[in-house]
């Protein structure tokens, strides 16, 4: 059975690349550009792990984490922060939020599907890398 993403990024290369190496890696994939375009997305089907960017348009990610985590019907939802925000304070913060974990831009994308992979349980690798992002 395959897991669903929810990707919510705003550069669109970012998004593609992740969006490549999760369908790579066998997950079904959506995208949200934005904070508010990813609360909506979760209200239409809740994915079972999200890729969620801090620095969002909109709504940040760190307040799109907090809606998630207070609502009981998404109780279950998996969530990686990917950031450019690198300082120790930001990632307490999305962890204190309720965010599963927390990578730092640039990351390999075999780190994210690895992790994506973890989270879900699932074993297995995820290839080699297309590049860091």
């Amino acid at each position: 059975m395959a897991h669903s993403v929810l990707i919510v990024e705003d550069e669109p290369n970012i998004a593609l690349s992740l969006q490549f190496i999760m369908k790579r890696a066998g997950h079904v994939v959506r995208v949200a550009g934005d904070g508010d375009a990813a609360l909506q997305a979760m209200a239409a089907a809740a994915p079972d792990v999200v890729l969620l960017d801090i620095m969002l348009p909109k709504r940040d990610g760190l307040s799109v984490c907090e809606a998630i985590r207070a609502n009981a019907a998404w109780k279950g939802v998996k969530i990686l922060v990917l950031s450019a925000k690198s300082r120790e304070s930001d990632r307490e913060k999305a962890l204190g939020l309720g965010a599963d974990d927390y990578l730092t831009k640039p990351y390999s994308t075999r780190d994210v599907c690895d992790r994506v992979n973890r989270m879900l349980g699932l074993e297995g690798g995820c290839g080699p890398s297309a590049g860091a992002v």
